[in-house]
């Protein structure tokens, strides 16, 4: 991540344990939909709220070192982190007890359960949260939001700053003309695929657009572990995950990892083939599919004003508008006047 995001990390979310099932990179079809959700029932916590809950526990004790909350370390220890009963005892909880949490067969822990291990583990605010959303009963629908006329002149609008939305499974669902060029070209289904994270792993392009391309891969994964942990009956979530950890070895291997990072604003940079590369501003406005509900974020961009990024951007910005034009004025000439 670049230095200057806001982040917030979330290690271990959503439920990944050390394994990941998967084909080699390159794979898939086959089975469509069916086979990759079937595949990502091997991601362990995708799609499986319970599993999820017991593979952020797993992930994050293995990231706390025994001699930081006063246990005895050494190279002898084959254990990564901290043991089970090591963390049962530090929450004041009965090994049994915690040994059902993680494989799933204890329900519903009490506030005062997920506050003692939140406490040992030494989670923060938004991983408590976290913890707290996968624990819960609650299985929330995924959200349907609508895009309507307002948030495409919203968007149109926000010219020149290229803008564009996704909703929860990183589909670029809208956007205005600069922002669709400056990510690859996503206005045109032929240039790249509308899903952010199936361009990233399986478009070769992606490493040209986001020269920073761990960084964005990262993001990728991590926004989709919040997702499924949000909505584990979310079957075209699922088939994503699925079809992902099927088809990229790199793919696998960040997930593995159990790091979530959810970026609200920062700097990124990008290349363009014309514009060349640019370090520009980004922030994210988040829009309500329904009262108390994400629904779709809203990506925007900027350069600092007078920088040669402020330039190019300009340039590329007029590039855009010409080719809006002309490609109106052509399709008003096919229909035989305005519309």
């Amino acid at each position: 991540m670049d230095g200057v995001d806001h982040i917030e990390r979330m290690d271990g979310v959503d439920g990944v344990d050390d394994r990941i099932e998967g084909g080699g990179e390159g794979g898939g079809g086959g089975g469509g939909a069916i086979e990759c959700a079937e595949r990502a029932g091997g991601v362990d916590g995708v799609g499986d709220a319970q599993r999820a809950l017991g593979g952020f526990l797993r992930a994050r004790r293995g990231r706390v070192a025994p001699e930081h909350v006063g246990l005895a370390g050494g190279r002898r220890r084959r254990v990564r982190g901290l043991r089970r009963e090591e963390l049962a005892q530090l929450a004041g909880i009965s090994v049994d007890y915690y040994v059902r949490l993680e494989q799933g067969r204890a329900t519903q822990p009490s506030t005062e359960v997920l506050d003692a291990l939140a406490g040992a583990l030494g989670l923060d605010a938004a991983e408590r949260r976290h913890l707290a959303t996968l624990a819960g009963a609650r299985r929330d629908p995924a959200p349907r939001a609508r895009i309507s006329p307002l948030l495409q002149r919203l968007l149109d609008s926000m010219a020149p700053f290229p803008a564009f939305a996704t909703n929860h499974r990183l589909d670029v669902v809208a956007w205005n003309g600069l922002g669709a060029e400056l990510i690859g070209g996503v206005a045109d289904p032929g240039r790249r695929d509308r899903n952010n994270a199936r361009y990233l792993f399986l478009d070769p392009a992606s490493r040209t657009v986001h020269p920073d391309w761990e960084d964005r891969a990262g993001e990728a994964v991590g926004q989709l572990r919040v997702s499924a942990g949000r909505y584990p009956d979310d079957a075209e979530l699922t088939a994503l995950v699925g079809e992902l950890s099927a088809r990229s070895a790199e793919f696998r291997r960040i997930w593995e990892t159990g790091e979530v990072v959810m970026c609200a604003a920062g700097r990124k940079r990008l290349r363009h083939p014309e514009a060349g590369l640019l370090t520009l501003d980004y922030e994210t406005l988040h829009v309500p599919a329904a009262p108390g509900e994400t629904g779709l974020v809203v990506h925007v961009f900027s350069a600092e004003e007078d920088s040669e990024a402020a330039v190019a951007l300009g340039r590329l910005a007029m590039t855009v508008m010409a080719s809006a034009q002309r490609s109106a004025g052509a399709d008003s000439a096919e229909g035989g006047g305005p519309r």
